[in-house]
């Protein structure tokens, strides 16, 4: 898990902050207190492996709101973001012992997805269309809309913690992921005025995130590096997919999370929990 995505959930996991974001999406809205937002982000379960940055109710006005924090472009985010919205409505049906399969139509919240881009805007859309994106030739039965954020002329808690992940991305550039650099970025942005009080009260805490996650991050580097030169050497006298079980199970006995394993060996998620399954880890 990367660092800027660490502060992301930590800072809005505290409901004054999520209130400051509800208040950027919807500044016409006065009346919302931070009582009024129940968290409802996807826990990562193995099993599951659906996880996501944020959600969060707003009581009162049957709100839903999802949203990903990104620093690489991708289409396939409204992917992920439809499935996340999916994922977390089956959690609201249930919770609530809604039944679906009734013949009376069920209440349920309005949706709104967003994802906040920290790199550049460049030629990307406001609004990705899932349809427009994938289906654009054909008549789709479906189509999801996530708009996009990006980096304002603002003070407001969004585009401060965009400020945050560039200035973070400047000073790993010049100290790399050192103390000197997580010193750095703090200073940087309380004297930038980004993200100044929580960083004020968590000063401590997200030093230590950013020193935990570095060198997680350098043993997983090593970790993989020498897991693929195992597994080149084993391909050479094994099947191919053999040599893929082999990796992914070296991964999991070092404690590595499912996606990780899945982007270092090649294989999908679902191949991992099938391979992990076979082979009895997995109950």
């Amino acid at each position: 898990m990367a660092v800027k995505d660490t502060v992301f959930r930590d800072l809005f996991s505290q409901k004054k902050y999520l209130l400051q974001m509800y208040q950027t999406l919807h500044p016409d809205d006065t009346t919302i207190k931070a009582d009024d937002l129940d968290i409802v982000t996807l826990k990562s379960i193995l099993m599951n492996g659906i996880y996501n940055d944020l959600g969060f109710m707003v009581r009162g006005s049957q709100l839903m709101v999802l949203v990903e924090a990104q620093s690489t472009w991708s289409p396939n985010i409204v992917i992920r973001s439809l499935m996340y919205l999916m994922e977390t409505y089956q959690d609201y049906f249930r919770e609530n012992k809604i039944k679906l399969y009734g013949s009376h139509k069920v209440d349920m919240p309005k949706p709104e997805l967003y994802v906040i881009y920290t790199g550049d805007k460049g030629s990307h859309p406001d609004v990705l269309s899932l349809k427009d994106e994938f289906f654009s030739d054909t008549d789709c039965c479906i189509d999801v809309k996530v708009k996009i954020i990006y980096l304002q002329d603002s003070d407001d808690i969004i585009s401060q913690y965009i400020g945050f992940c560039r200035v973070f991305n400047e000073q790993v550039a010049l100290y790399g992921r050192t103390l000197t650099a997580a010193k750095e970025i703090i200073r940087i942005c309380r004297d930038r005025n980004l993200l100044k009080e929580y960083l004020g009260e968590r000063e401590k805490e997200v030093e230590e995130i950013m020193l935990t996650l570095f060198d997680q991050e350098y043993i997983w580097n090593l970790e993989r590096d020498s897991i693929r030169s195992e597994a080149l050497a084993e391909g050479r006298n094994e099947g191919i997919w053999e040599t893929k079980t082999q990796t992914v199970l070296k991964m999991f006995r070092r404690n590595m999370p499912v996606e990780d394993i899945a982007d270092i060996s090649g294989c999908s998620v679902e191949e991992v929990k099938e391979i992990l399954k076979n082979a009895a880890v997995l109950h």
